[in-house]
């Protein structure tokens, strides 16, 4: 009987307990799963696109989608002004902004969280320099910023992601240095000092996994900023370039063909803010599970 009572008291294992308050906000559970089918429709996009995105069909001209008046099922969402598949371009987009957003987040948070743990854990004239650089970045609003960034560069994917990188940076700065300010006056960091553990060994080996709950956090908020920041770029010429089927080129293609042909507009626009809500629910399901002072 008591075997069993102690049995029932195990404590729970990390995994068990995240589902169980991360389960309870049925937002972020819904975020998850749109997560999970743009990723899954993102690795299989040459399987579900009927066509190539970048097939021209001169004779269906800004088609309609196929539940509207003069649309046809074989262009389930119509087609653009050159007569390109929106549907096999959707699918494609998801791909190239999944794949935008996953490289902002992987360059923005290695290049923070490095400059956020010498800057907590140095302190003095590294943390100042370090922090009014970042200071300086936070100045100007963030899709300023990478127009700016981009304007000097070129435009393009690579040099979009490179922007919007730069302007994600202090972010994950400011979070991995506030992390170690209060991570390095622990006990476990006096005796590593003791034991005579490097200072590169005492950040990456102790400090950092100890700041990882609030980073990740942060990369899958950031994941959501990337998209729609290299969406904007997208839009205003300054991101991908045609013919590419990247969701905000093909809001920006679409600009002079918003009253005579909605659909080309509107659906693109759904897409973006489908996958913007998504990642901004599961960050917040992530931040409730993860912060313990938000547990009950």
């Amino acid at each position: 009987m008591a075997q069993a009572q102690m049995i029932d008291e195990a404590p729970q294992s990390f995994f068990s307990e995240f589902w169980e308050y991360f389960s309870k906000n049925k937002g972020a559970v819904l975020g998850l799963f749109l997560i999970a089918a743009f990723v899954v429709i993102s690795l299989i996009a040459p399987l579900l696109a009927p066509y190539d995105p970048t097939i021209v069909h001169p004779e269906f001209l800004r088609l309609p989608p196929a539940f509207a008046e003069g649309g046809t099922t074989k262009f389930l969402l119509g087609t653009d002004d050159v007569g390109r598949d929106i549907l096999s371009r959707l699918i494609y987009g998801a791909r190239i902004s999944m794949g935008i957003g996953l490289a902002v987040v992987v360059l923005s948070a290695s290049i923070g969280t490095m400059l956020g743990l010498f800057s907590g854990y140095y302190g003095g004239k590294v943390d100042w320099f370090i922090m009014r650089v970042v200071d300086i970045l936070m100045a100007f609003p963030s899709i300023l910023l990478a127009i700016v960034v981009v304007s000097v560069m070129g435009p393009g994917i690579s040099n979009a992601i490179i922007a919007v990188a730069i302007v994600a940076i202090p972010s994950f700065t400011r979070i991995v240095r506030a992390s170690v300010l209060a991570e390095k006056k622990k006990q476990y960091v006096m005796a590593s000092k003791t034991f005579g553990a490097s200072s590169f060994r005492i950040m990456t080996k102790e400090i950092l996994p100890n700041c990882m709950a609030p980073l990740i956090v942060q990369a899958t908020l950031g994941f959501s900023d990337g998209i729609l920041n290299a969406a904007a770029l997208g839009f205003l010429g300054l991101g991908a370039q045609a013919p590419t089927p990247e969701w905000g080129t093909m809001l920006s293609d679409a600009r002079a063909f918003i009253q005579s042909s909605p659909w080309m507009v509107t659906l693109p626009g759904l897409c973006i803010l489908a996958v913007v809500l998504a990642f901004n629910l599961f960050g917040d399901g992530l931040r409730d599970a993860l912060d313990p002072r938000l547990k009950r």
